[in-house]
């Protein structure tokens, strides 16, 4: 029997963690503590707090180079069994059993975390141990790849029949790019970096999924989830030195400095602004009349800038944060289309911020006057400038966000890890991105200058060539095309078995019905 529970250490090595800063946040009653590991270059950000509810993530760098979905499918497969926990399912085996107030994983456009938060210090050290090993020593068992990534069955598991492609990160995939929202951001991203991560969809093509090796999973995984690539983060009552002294003992002494560092490459900028065109799929019996979308989407600075950041959220917030807003006024009534599009607004978790707005309910040919229409609409603000008393209530607001942490029901220390990872992630300044009274007393200067925000306005927006128009058409005929490719792909497979290969198709799906009738200890 596998007991899910901590095996007995030898006494831990002697701490070899550094204390780079430590930074008292008063406004969030923290003490911030950055340290680093010398050896592997792997960093702690201790949120150090009088909070019983201790927090832990564990986040990776992960820089996908094509639209597999290979840092999705790891995420799954990660958790699926590891070196000192080998069962079948050790997540959802503490998630029965521990006090945990969270648990989960996330995987970003360019990061993996897995974090969790317990009130119980004895549940937080088995919570602790069990997360080390899936992240650090997994088996990336061939089996769990087929199940949670993709495989191809027999219909009814009989080789007369054609084939299926399967997989759980396959049909979710499936699902979610049959979203609008999804297929318009998959695609402006697209559009906006053609030659880095962001070009591709971080959580996986379905007609490219199948593609994924399990090869290039395990180099995937041997490449990004190493300690000098990771950023370990701590939130609570429970002292950094306890928490590294197990980083160490679990992790840390097996592993050398990877001797590469891993990032998201910046964009090359544009010379020209760009337009593009794109289908997705509705019913093939919809009508397509007023049913074309069009985005207008800039890239900006650095995400870990965090002036840049903060600037970047003034002028989106001056243009578009409600009805009265000059942009969003503008989009809630032309005629052009009926409503504002799902992707209106800044995001700043990349690591070059995006600013966006569009319409839906539109048609193609409309695109042209959209966009004159945006851009003069932004001209005009920059021209007509904004009142100063407008400008002070958008910095209280972010004043007030700085000091209120929420969301999603999530744990308050993880709600402000979150926070800054972003900074951490592309080599920023995390600490700072905890604490931005300092740079909103900055903005607060510059804002008396009459000129300052019409200048912003400018620089990023107007002046700013990194620019798509992108129009988004209805193609009632597309999900059918799409099906018909991918039932060829399936039968030329097919066509080209051997015996042999067929018999490992349905031995394949056999021991994975056997593997799911298996019970692990409860």
């Amino acid at each position: 029997m596998t007991e899910l529970s901590p095996t007995p250490e030898a006494t831990p090595p002697l701490n070899t963690f550094i204390l780079k800063r430590a930074v008292p946040i008063p406004s969030l009653n923290l003490m911030v503590e950055e340290y680093e590991h010398p050896a592997t270059g792997a960093v702690h950000l201790h949120l150090g707090s009088d909070s019983p509810e201790n927090v832990f993530m564990v986040a990776l760098r992960t820089v996908p180079e094509d639209s597999t979905g290979v840092a999705h499918i790891l995420e799954h497969t990660a958790l699926c069994g590891s070196e000192r926990y080998p069962v079948r399912d050790p997540f959802f085996m503490m998630l029965r059993r521990s006090l945990n107030t969270f648990m989960n994983a996330f995987t970003s456009s360019d990061w993996t975390a897995y974090p969790f938060a317990t009130q119980n210090r004895k549940d937080f050290g088995n919570l602790l141990d069990v997360y080390l090993d899936a992240v650090f020593f997994s088996r990336l068992d061939p089996l769990d790849f087929a199940q949670e990534g993709h495989r191809v069955e027999f219909e009814s598991d009989d080789s007369n029949q054609p084939l299926v492609f399967k997989g759980v990160v396959f049909n979710e995939m499936k699902g979610a790019m049959s979203s609008t929202p999804s297929v318009l951001w998959d695609r402006l991203c697209h559009e906006l970096f053609p030659s880095n991560t962001y070009h591709f969809n971080s959580g996986g093509d379905p007609e490219v999924i199948p593609d994924l090796t399990y090869q290039a999973l395990r180099d995937f995984y041997a490449e990004h989830y190493h300690p000098s690539n990771a950023i370990f983060l701590t939130f609570g009552d429970i002292p950094a030195t306890d928490h590294q002294q197990v980083f160490e003992s679990a992790v840390l002494q097996r592993f050398k400095a990877l001797g590469r560092r891993i990032e998201v490459e910046l964009e090359q900028p544009f010379v020209t602004p760009h337009r593009a065109s794109h289908p997705y799929a509705i019913d093939a019996d919809e009508e397509t009349v007023k049913k074309t979308h069009h985005i207008m989407g800039w890239k900006l600075g650095e995400s870990a800038d965090l002036t840049a950041m903060l600037e970047a959220q003034l002028v989106s917030a001056v243009l578009m944060e409600n009805s009265a807003s000059p942009l969003m006024h503008y989009l809630e009534t032309t005629p052009l289309g009926t409503s504002p599009s799902p992707l209106c607004g800044l995001e700043e978790s990349m690591r070059e911020m995006v600013f966006c707005c569009g319409i839906e309910g539109s048609e193609a040919e409309h695109a042209a006057t959209f966009e004159q229409e945006v851009l003069a609409c932004i001209e005009g603000v920059a021209s007509a400038g904004i009142d100063s008393d407008k400008i002070e209530a958008i910095l209280r607001q972010i004043e007030l966000h700085q000091r209120e942490v929420s969301g999603d029901g999530m744990p308050y220390g993880l709600n402000l890890m979150l926070r800054a990872l972003g900074a951490a992630t592309h080599y920023g300044d995390a600490v700072a991105a905890l604490d931005l009274e300092p740079v909103i007393a900055t903005l607060r200067e510059r804002t008396a200058e009459p000129e300052y925000i019409p200048g912003l306005i400018r620089s990023l927006l107007l002046d700013n060539p990194h620019r798509v128009r992108l129009t988004v058409a209805p193609d009632a005929g597309l999900t059918e095309r799409r099906d018909k490719a991918e039932a060829s792909r399936l039968a030329t497979l097919k066509e080209g078995l051997s015996t042999s290969h067929t018999a490992e198709i349905l031995d394949l799906a056999s021991r994975l019905r056997e593997r799911q009738t298996q019970k692990d200890d409860p």
